[in-house]
C-alpha cells in the first residue's frame, strides 16, 4: 500500500510538461483541435449513416408481429422479395409449437403523389386486416378501415413532398389518388419511415393489394409469419421447420432475419462498404493530423528532450509526456466534434427523414477510436525522441 501511496504523490507532483507544452503554442494546439474535431466529424458522420443503413432497412422487419419468418432464398432484401407458394404456410402449422401461419405481401408500388401529381414509387404491404402482422398501434388502431374497399393508410414518415397530404389525413379527410389505373382512397396515416431502399410505405389489405396487381395470385406470398405457442423454443422449431419444409422456402428466426438484412447492406451492398471505408478513412486522416502536430512539437524541443536525457530520465519517461499531450488532444478534440456532430445528425434527419440518432454508445466508440488514434500518432512521433543524442546536439 506505502508504494501505491507514493506513486500517486508522485503523479500529483509531476510536473504537466506535456500540456505547458501544447499552451504554449496557442495557435498550433487549435489547429491541432481542429483537426481532431474534423475527423471526428467525419467518422460521427459516415457511423451516422451507416447507422441509418441499418437501423431504416430493419424497421419494417423489427415491426413485423412474429416469431419466425418464412421468405424466398431469391429474396435480395426487404425491398426486393421473391415469392413462394402460401402452401409452405399450412405445411408450417403441421410442426409441433407453431400456433399460426399468416401470409403478408409486398411489392414496389408506382403511384402518383396526390400532392405534387407526380408519378413516384412506395413500398406496398398487403395482409388480412383481421389479424394485427405488424407492432405498430396507430396502424392496429386502424384496421377495420383497410377492409373497405381500395382503401390504404401512409406512411406518415414518408420521404418526399407529403405534408399537405398528411396535414388533410390529420384533419380526417379522405385524399384519392391513382396507381395501376385504379383509384386509391387514402384514410388514414401511421409511421414507419423512410430507408435506403425506399421512400415510404402504404399499408392495404389483402384484397386491395390484388386488385393493384391482378396478376400477382395470393397463393404466392412474399413473407410468412408464424407466431409460436407460449414458452416454445423458436431456435429449435425454426431447425425443425429447414429440415420439414422443401428448400424453395427458408426459415429464420425474426432476430436472424434482422442480421440477415443487417449483412446484405454491410456487404453485398456498395454504400455499406462505401460507409465503413469512408470511416475508415476518416480515422487514417486524423491520425496524419494529430502525428504532423506531435512530431512537429518533437522537433521544435528536441534539444530540451536531450538535455532530459543528458541529466539521467528514461525514455520512457519522455514517451510518458508525448502519451500526455496526445490524450490531451483527443479530449479536447473530441468535445468540439460531438457537439459539431449532434448539429449535422439533426439536420440529415430533417433533410432525408432516415433514424439519425447520436446513441450514447457509438459516442463512446468514436471517443475511444480518438484516443486509440491520438495514441497512434504519439507512439509514431515518439520515435524520433531514440534519435535525440545528447553528444550530437551539444
Amino acid at each position: 500500500m506505502g508504494g501505491i501511496g507514493q506513486s500517486i504523490l508522485g503523479l500529483k507532483r509531476r510536473t504537466p510538461l506535456g500540456w505547458l507544452q501544447l499552451r504554449r503554442d496557442k495557435s498550433r494546439l487549435a489547429v491541432a483541435v481542429a483537426g481532431i474535431a474534423f475527423a471526428d466529424i467525419l467518422i460521427f458522420a459516415q457511423l451516422g449513416f451507416r447507422g441509418a443503413l441499418y437501423d431504416s432497412n430493419t424497421a419494417f422487419i423489427k415491426s413485423l408481429n412474429t416469431d419466425i419468418v418464412l421468405v424466398s432464398p431469391n429474396a435480395k432484401n426487404s425491398q426486393n422479395f421473391a415469392t413462394f407458394s402460401r402452401r409452405r404456410l399450412y405445411q408450417a402449422l403441421d410442426v409441433p409449437g407453431v400456433a399460426s401461419a399468416h401470409p403478408l405481401y409486398s411489392r414496389i408500388l408506382n403511384w402518383r403523389n396526390p400532392q405534387t401529381q407526380q408519378d413516384t414509387a412506395v413500398q406496398l404491404i398487403g395482409f388480412d386486416p383481421s389479424v394485427p402482422l405488424l407492432n405498430l398501434p396507430e396502424l392496429n388502431s386502424q384496421l377495420d378501415i383497410l377492409k373497405q374497399p381500395q382503401a390504404v393508410l401512409f406512411d406518415r414518415g414518408a420521404r418526399g413532398q407529403y405534408d399537405q397530404m398528411i396535414a388533410t389525413l390529420d384533419q380526417g379527410i379522405e385524399v384519392k389518388t391513382e396507381s395501376e389505373g385504379k383509384t386509391l382512397k387514402i384514410k388514414g396515416l401511421f409511421k414507419l419511415g423512410a430507408s435506403f431502399g425506399t421512400d415510404g410505405f402504404l399499408a392495404a389489405s389483402d384484397q386491395t393489394f390484388s386488385l393493384l396487381f391482378p396478376r400477382r395470385s395470393l397463393g404466392s406470398v412474399s413473407l410468412g409469419l408464424l407466431k409460436l405457442e407460449p414458452g416454445a423454443d423458436g431456435e429449435a422449431i425454426a431447425q425443425t421447420l429447414e429440415q420439414y419444409l422443401p428448400e424453395d422456402v427458408a426459415v429464420y428466426t425474426q432476430q436472424a432475419f434482422i442480421e440477415k438484412e443487417q449483412a446484405y447492406w454491410a456487404r453485398e451492398s456498395p454504400i455499406g462498404f462505401v460507409f465503413g471505408l469512408g470511416a475508415t478513412m476518416a480515422f487514417v486522416v486524423g491520425v496524419v493530423i494529430v502525428y504532423q502536430v506531435l512530431s512537429t512539437d518533437v522537433n521544435s524541443h528536441i534539444r530540451e528532450y536531450a538535455t532530459f536525457k543528458a541529466m539521467g530520465y528514461s525514455h520512457l519517461y519522455l514517451l510518458g509526456i508525448i502519451i500526455e499531450e496526445s490524450i490531451i488532444l483527443a479530449v479536447f478534440g473530441f468535445i468540439p466534434g460531438l457537439f459539431c456532430s449532434m448539429g449535422l445528425y439533426n439536420l440529415a434527419a430533417a433533410a432525408t427523414t432516415l433514424p439519425m440518432a447520436l446513441k450514447a454508445d457509438r459516442a463512446v466508440f468514436v471517443l475511444v477510436l480518438t484516443l486509440i488514434m491520438c495514441l497512434l500518432s504519439g507512439a509514431i512521433a515518439t520515435r524520433q525522441l531514440q534519435e535525440a543524442d545528447p553528444a550530437d546536439l551539444f
